[in-house]
């Protein structure tokens, strides 16, 4: 049977840490418990995060929402400065699991989670999100890239804890989507998933495009060069075709039981199509 441990605040959060390293952190639940049963059983010492005010709470401020990294899927999408500011995220956390996961599941769990499959983790690339850290030595910010370095791995560091989600308020973008592919209609893992911003100019056409890919590769894939093959043109079937043929070329799938490589990059690049008949309503 596992030892639970409940702090009150960072401060006594970030000291069991240091004296349990090897302490699982819980705030939902619904990614750990289910690992942990597959596994065995839970680990030893669980900290949980329920009663740390520090991880919770959504504020606004100098351009930017601090969400903090206990705060619920359902929190978030209650929320208008997310569902008004932020709607490819909004349109990720309204597909993600079910309802009883949405009240449970937390955007940090999601992070650290750190699953090529996430649903939060190609909007939150593409707001150009940064996560801030938390250690006995003090606070850092790392950019989301920076911190996910592969399935089921993060850049946290020995006895820190991941406090909050920085998103910068993006101005400008007519044009925020996500979408996913499964095989199911709901409760699905996505097989391939896009999310994608446009800046248009007023001509209509591309000032600024970011394209963030997932269960593309062992991390959210971003492609520069489709991103830059839509500059200057207007977004039309042409236009993201040929940005279609650099993202195929630039994500890194596998096959497994869901579906194979070779229809994951298909996918990958069928979903910015999409975005012809968005960008024209």
């Amino acid at each position: 049977m596992s030892r639970v441990h409940a702090p009150r605040g960072l401060a006594e959060l970030l000291a069991l840490r240091a004296d349990l390293p090897g302490a699982a952190l819980m705030a939902g639940g619904t990614d750990l418990v289910p690992r942990s049963r597959a596994r065995g059983g839970l680990p030893e010492d669980v900290i949980l995060l329920q009663d740390v005010p520090e991880l919770h709470g959504i504020t606004s401020g100098k351009g930017l929402l601090r969400i903090g990294a206990a705060a619920t899927h359902a929190a978030l999408l209650a929320d208008p400065r997310v569902g008004r500011g932020l709607p490819v995220l909004a349109r990720a956390l309204a597909c993600l699991a079910s309802p009883a996961i949405r009240n449970m599941g937390s955007i940090g769990g999601n992070i650290c989670t750190a699953s090529p499959a996430g649903d939060t983790l190609p909007p939150l690339h593409v707001l150009e999100a940064r996560v801030e850290l938390a250690g006995r030595e003090g606070v850092r910010e790392l950019s989301l890239a920076e911190f996910i370095l592969g399935p089921g791995r993060t850049a946290l560091g020995p006895g820190e804890v991941l406090c909050a989600v920085l998103v910068p308020r993006p101005e400008g973008f007519s044009l925020q989507h996500f979408e996913k592919v499964g095989l199911r209609g709901a409760m699905a893992i996505a097989v391939v998933s896009l999310a994608a911003m446009l800046r248009l100019d007023g001509r209509g056409r591309v000032a600024e495009a970011r394209l963030a890919w997932g269960s593309a590769g062992p991390a959210v894939v971003r492609c520069p060069a489709a991103e830059a093959a839509l500059l200057g043109r207007r977004p039309t079937l042409s236009a993201l075709r040929a940005a279609a043929r650099h993202a195929r070329a630039a994500v890194r799938p596998i096959d497994d039981l869901r579906a194979s490589a070779a229809y994951r990059r298909e996918v990958a690049g069928n979903l910015l199509l999409r975005l012809a008949d968005l960008s024209s309503r």
